[in-house]
Formats: structure tokens, C-alpha cells, sequence
């Protein structure tokens, strides 16, 4: 839903998935999208993650599967992601991710956008990728950082949804979704202030101490909160 989620998730992906590749693009990288996606169409197989920015007006061939992580604020945007697979005559298959509570979504594309869907059950055995995520972010600011800009503009983004009836903001689980996240610890926002999240434990470690792996970078930082000190 966000340039911030696509940022976290194409660097998460990087290193979760090896041996394939993996690409990612948004409306704020400008000049690097074309150049992006001639490199994605030329590949016999990959990932691309992206936000609505490649929802209509693009065609990539053989396209097998489109995963929707987020449900998109507007339901026509849903079918224009759909259509990205199954191109001229091609085969192709799309998923959504719902929670329980947004599944009244199902009913409203259906009605909406003539659009049936048949739910597929959770895959099982799954491997838990989460404390890798959190060693990333240990390891490296940079990663640190992508993932509390993640979360909170997820949060925006989902504060924002067309349909609020049936994705409000009151019954989101901001515990279950840090975690989801793999944030080391809550970060300050709006929608978060005065609520207590007993079902989220954040790391003893002082996040301050996190430093950047690229040295420029960090070297900036600490030049920074010398001047702060």
C-alpha cells in the first residue's frame, strides 16, 4: 500500500529468498522505475514488489502469481492488480490477504466488482522468518528504520481505506501487526498514543546504539548527535 512497505518487504525479501531475484519499485523512485521494469520483463523469473504505482497500464508477460498483501483502498484498483496475470489467453492465479474481520471485503467485491473469490486455506508448517528479520535489524539501522516507517505508514495507509467499515482502524491489532513487522519496539505515533500492548515485548537493547552498516551513513549519524549532545 505504501513506498515505505515496499522499500522494508524488497529488502526483507533479499535476504529471505536466495536465488531469486528480487526487485522493487514505487512512485517516488521517478527516473529508476523505467529502468526497473524493462530489467523485471527481461527476467525468466522473479519478484517484484511494488505498489499500486504497476496496478494498470503495464504489461509484463507471464506473470504466474499476484499477491496482494494489502487489500487496496479502492475496489477497482483490486481487479486492475488481478489482471497484471492471466494476460492474453495466459494462465494466471491472484491472492488476497484478509484478516477474519475484513472478510465482509469478500461480499463487497463480489457485489462491487462482479468479482468472486474462493478462499484458500493458510498454507501449514510454515517457517518462522521473524527472528532473522529482527537480527536484520539489529545488525544494520538501515533496516531498523525501514520497518518503523513501514509500520506506521501501513497504519496510515490503513487509517485511509476507502471501505472503513469494513477496515477500521479501532479493531486493528497493533501488537500482532508489530510483531508481524518484526519491529524491536513500538514507535511513536498518533494512533498508538495512551495505548498499552502487553501482547508486544520490545528488545532490552538500546535501539539508539543501532548503528548503519554503510559508514557514511553512520558517520553522518554520529556527527549528528554529537551536535545534539
Amino acid at each position: 500500500s505504501t513506498c515505505a512497505c515496499v522499500e522494508y518487504y524488497g529488502k526483507a525479501l533479499e535476504s529471505l529468498i536466495k536465488q531469486v531475484k528480487i526487485m522493487s519499485i514505487h512512485g517516488k523512485m521517478k527516473h529508476k522505475r523505467n529502468k526497473i521494469f524493462t530489467e523485471f520483463r527481461k527476467l525468466p523469473g522473479g519478484i517484484l514488489v511494488c505498489t499500486d504505482v504497476m496496478a494498470r497500464g503495464i504489461d509484463i508477460p507471464e506473470v504466474h502469481w499476484v499477491l496482494q498483501y494489502d487489500p487496496p483502498s479502492s475496489a477497482s484498483a483490486f481487479v486492475h492488480r488481478c489482471g497484471r496475470t492471466a494476460r492474453i489467453g495466459n494462465e494466471g492465479s491472484a491472492l488476497v490477504f484478509l484478516l477474519p474481520m475484513e472478510e465482509s471485503y469478500i461480499n463487497f467485491l463480489s457485489i462491487n466488482q462482479k468479482c468472486p473469490m474462493q478462499e484458500m486455506k493458510p498454507q501449514t508448517n510454515v517457517v518462522d522468518l521473524l527472528p532473522k528479520l529482527k537480527s536484520m535489524a539489529l545488525a544494520d539501522r538501515a533496516v531498523f528504520e525501514k520497518g518503523m516507517k513501514a509500520f506506521v505508514s501501513y497504519v496510515q495507509a490503513y487509517a485511509k481505506h476507502e471501505c472503513n467499515l469494513i477496515f477500521r482502524i479501532k479493531d486493528l491489532d497493533f501488537a500482532s501487526l508489530a510483531r508481524g513487522f518484526a519491529l524491536l519496539k513500538m514507535p511513536k505515533m498518533p494512533e498508538l498514543r495512551g495505548k498499552c500492548f502487553p501482547d508486544f515485548t520490545p528488545v532490552t537493547v538500546n535501539t539508539d546504539s543501532i548503528s548503519f552498516k554503510d559508514k557514511n551513513r553512520e558517520k553522518q549519524r554520529q556527527k549528528k548527535l554529537e551536535q545534539q549532545r
